[in-house]
């Protein structure tokens, strides 16, 4: 049994820090970086592309809503050919970075409000992953696991890799409850880390209820922005490991 290990990162601006993104890096097997929609610039893409690429991480592209002040978490109403021509203009920059650093794009992962959108509208994420997959038709597309995400996906025929989150409750129809309600945000390395165990040997994601969901897991996302980041990778791939699940990079379905 196996499992990756995926982290949000490169979402530092300017002189302003967003997460301990090195230590990550020394943890986690992918690495999804920021594009400069909902947070990033080229020098933090740069550096995080270039670390990733030394330490044998996988890299991946992150883009979001165009919404640095609200780091990409408020749902937007956009036109459909602007978001699409949105991801594009970002999934060109993260590959054209990574090749300059010496390094590839293989995935891509979309960010924050608009995954949360497109997990609840088969619709819309198959727009959205059009638009990537017409700059680069080899990404594998990692998809929030069991969800509208999952229906686009298989439409479209793409490579694609289910991913489940350590660090966030979910609610019973698969998608993540929201960051305002409480329990949303598991801040607790050890609760996160027994609790993937437990989603992995399962195959299922566990709700907030109890229910379990049948889920194809690839990879587990770790984020990057909370206070105890670091804590919850290294707790939940200590813990992988001791149940004997070995941690390495998707190679997509």
């Amino acid at each position: 049994m196996h499992v990756d290990l995926n982290a949000d990162m490169g979402e530092s601006f300017g002189p302003w820090k967003m997460g301990d993104d090195r230590a990550l890096l020394d943890t986690v097997t992918s690495a999804n970086i920021a594009c400069g929609g909902h947070a990033g610039d080229a020098d933090t893409m740069a550096a995080t592309m270039a670390l990733a690429h030394r330490n044998g991480v996988g890299i991946g592209a992150h883009p979001g809503f165009m919404d640095l002040a609200g780091f990409g978490r408020n749902r937007m109403s956009v036109p459909r050919a602007t978001l699409q021509n949105h991801i594009r203009y970002q999934v060109a920059a993260s590959i054209g970075m990574a090749r300059a650093v010496g390094a590839k794009v293989r995935h891509l992962k979309l960010h924050g409000a608009l995954s949360n959108m497109a997990s609840e509208d088969a619709v819309l994420a198959r727009d959205l992953y059009e638009a990537a997959l017409s700059v680069d038709p080899d990404l594998i597309i990692m998809i929030l696991a069991a969800t509208a995400h999952q229906e686009a996906v298989e439409e479209l025929g793409c490579k694609w890799a289910g991913e489940i989150f350590a660090d966030r409750a979910y609610n019973d129809d698969a998608t993540l409850v929201d960051r305002s309600k409480p329990g949303a945000v598991i801040h607790d390395p050890d609760v996160a880390g027994k609790r993937v165990v437990a989603m992995v040997k399962a195959g299922a994601i566990i709700t907030q209820t109890g229910k379990h969901i049948p889920a194809s897991i690839d990879t587990i996302c770790l984020h990057g922005d909370t206070p105890a980041a670091v804590q919850i990778a290294q707790s939940v791939r200590r813990i992988l490991e001791a149940a004997d699940i070995t941690v390495r990079t998707f190679v997509g379905r």
